[in-house]
C-alpha cells in the first residue's frame, strides 16, 4: 500500500512547479553487487564523456534543483543536492559509494537522470509524509554525515519530524540490511517531462538488481 505523500503550501509557494515521483517496492537488500556495479561503471564512464564539473550547475535537471534550493533560501553550492554531489564525485575520478544494492541503485539512477532521489525504509516512517522547508535548529542526523543544518532546505517530515532531504537522507529512516519495504522519491523541481521515463527506468533496475516486487508508483503535484 502506498504511503500518503503531500507537498506543503510553503514549498509549493516557493517552488510552484515541484513534483514528487514516488515508488514503493518490496526489496531484498544485498551487499554482493558485482552485476549492478558493471552497469554503474558504464554509467559513470558515460557521465565523464558527456560532462565536466563546471557543466553541472547548468545541467537541465540539476540546475532546476539548484534554483529550488535558492527559492527555499539555501545556497546550493554549500549544501549540494545529492545528484550534483554524486555527479561531482564521479567527475573527480572517484567511484560512487558502495553500500548495498538498494542504495547503490538509487545513486546510479540519480547520476543517470540528474534527479536528486530519497531512499527510505518505509517501515520506519511514521504516518503521512509532507515535503516542506527546514526550520532553524530543527534536529536532523544525516546518513553518514552526523548532525546537519537543514534550515531552509527542502525537508520530508513524518509524525516524528524531519527524516529526509535531497542533500542527505537521515539515519532514522535509512535503508539497512533489514529493510524489506522501500520508498524511493524523485524530487522534480521543474515539472520535467523526463520524470516518467526516469521512474520507469527505476522500476526496471529495482526489479533486476534489488529483487523488487509488489511495486506501486504515483506522482504528487
Amino acid at each position: 500500500m502506498e504511503k500518503k505523500v503531500y507537498l506543503s503550501s510553503e514549498i509549493k509557494e516557493k517552488c510552484p512547479r515541484i513534483r514528487l515521483g514516488c515508488i514503493t517496492a518490496t526489496v531484498s537488500v544485498d551487499t554482493q553487487t558485482d552485476s549492478l556495479w558493471e552497469t554503474i561503471r558504464e554509467i559513470q564512464e558515460s557521465l565523464k564523456a558527456d560532462y565536466q564539473i563546471e557543466d553541472l550547475s547548468t545541467h537541465p535537471i540539476n540546475g532546476q534543483t539548484r534554483d529550488g534550493y535558492r527559492a527555499c533560501g539555501k545556497k546550493p553550492g554549500r549544501y549540494r543536492p545529492s545528484a550534483e554531489a554524486l555527479m561531482r564525485r564521479v567527475l573527480q575520478g572517484k567511484d560512487l559509494y558502495r553500500i548495498n544494492n538498494v542504495v547503490d541503485m538509487i545513486n546510479m539512477t540519480s547520476i543517470r537522470t540528474g534527479f536528486s532521489i530519497g531512499g527510505y525504509d518505509m517501515m520506519k516512517i511514521k504516518g503521512e509524509i509532507t515535503l516542506g522547508v527546514g526550520h532553524e535548529n530543527e534536529p536532523y542526523v544525516g546518513l553518514g554525515r552526523g548532525p546537519l543544518n537543514i534550515h531552509k532546505l527542502p525537508v520530508f517530515r513524518d509524525d516524528d519530524g524531519a527524516f529526509g532531504s535531497p542533500t542527505s537522507d537521515s539515519e532514522r529512516t535509512g535503508v539497512t540490511d533489514g529493510t524489506t519495504r522501500f520508498l524511493m522519491i524523485f524530487l522534480d523541481f521543474g515539472g520535467n517531462d523526463s520524470l516518467s521515463q526516469a521512474m520507469d527506468e527505476a522500476q526496471s533496475v529495482i526489479g533486476k538488481y534489488c529483487g523488487g516486487k509488489d511495486m506501486e508508483t504515483w506522482v504528487v503535484e
